[in-house]
């Protein structure tokens, strides 16, 4: 059987030295946040000895700050707590509904954004949300506090930028300009609790005459990591986000994509949703921004 050690560390800087230490000699930690992923690893097939490091008795990963010119969302809040936090969802409509996609009820008492992220996986349906809305990833380390752009936190299936001895503290998104507004859209094969075989998160500003401005499109699933598609934004600027704006964009997504064929969906397939996703997911922000007047 196995060996397991446990550690709830109270300061960032115990933290980081528990992971640092266990670096340094060789031995396994791994962080818990909300345990939704790591616990089913665990009970599967990667039941090695390791330490668990639980991150949620900071202060730093349990904090939500939406009155600023940033919102910060800590690594450790669930998805039940933002679900209830009025002004998120207010600002941020999409990157909640993306994280409302992450399994049943009860798991939404225990799944974060942040391990969310941190697992990785191509299909992770917050993670194109947090690509269309900014989100920035706030990492605590022996060398102090950096930042990655949430495009550049996934480095292949299941891996990502942190390095020995760090973890992730929380994710930072500017808070939205004026005419600002978000969304999320998935395809699953079943009607719940699946993994997506695409999803599209699409945030778009408009001006007082409802022409775009800005745009960012973040899609998931169809590469080994989630994707910023820099072209579909661009085919949505300058335009009202018509349907032939949403056409091109829907294209950009497609051409971006690289995927796999496997049980829930072919290369031609999810090549032909993840357009559509976008298209449809840019129309939703779209007339979220004209339904409050801008």
């Amino acid at each position: 059987m196995a060996e397991y050690a446990y550690s709830a560390p109270l300061s960032i800087d115990d933290a980081v030295g528990i992971l640092e230490d266990h670096a340094n000699s060789g031995r396994r930690a791994q962080v818990l946040a909300g345990g939704t992923d790591l616990i089913v690893q665990m009970r599967g097939t990667d039941r090695e000895p390791r330490t668990i490091v639980d991150i949620k008795r900071l202060e730093e990963t349990n904090r939500i700050d939406a009155d600023g010119d940033d919102i910060y969302i800590g690594a450790a809040i669930a998805s039940a707590v933002l679900d209830e936090h009025e002004e998120l969802k207010r600002l941020l409509p999409g990157l909640l509904e993306s994280a409302y996609l992450i399994g049943s009820t009860q798991i939404q008492g225990r799944a974060t954004l942040g391990g969310n992220l941190c697992n990785s996986s191509p299909a992770a349906d917050t993670i194109p949300a947090m690509i269309a809305n900014r989100g920035a990833c706030v990492i605590a380390g022996p060398g102090g506090r950096r930042e990655v752009p949430v495009e550049d936190f996934c480095t292949g299936v299941g891996t990502n930028v942190l390095e020995a001895g760090e973890f992730l503290l929380g994710l930072r998104f500017p808070r939205p300009a004026p005419g600002t507004a978000d969304a999320y859209l998935r395809f699953i094969p079943r009607t719940e609790m699946d993994i997506a075989v695409a999803g599209a998160g699409v945030s778009v500003t408009l001006d007082g005459n409802g022409v775009c401005t800005a745009a960012r499109v973040g899609i998931g699933a169809v590469a080994p990591t989630p994707l910023i598609v820099p072209e579909a934004a661009e085919s949505l600027v300058g335009t009202r986000v018509d349907d032939d704006a949403l056409v091109a964009a829907g294209e950009a997504c497609t051409a971006a994509s690289s995927p796999i064929s496997d049980k829930r969906g072919t290369v031609s397939y999810r090549l032909k949703v993840v357009g559509v996703l976008c298209r449809r997911a840019g129309a939703i922000a779209r007339d979220r921004v004209l339904a409050r007047g801008g």
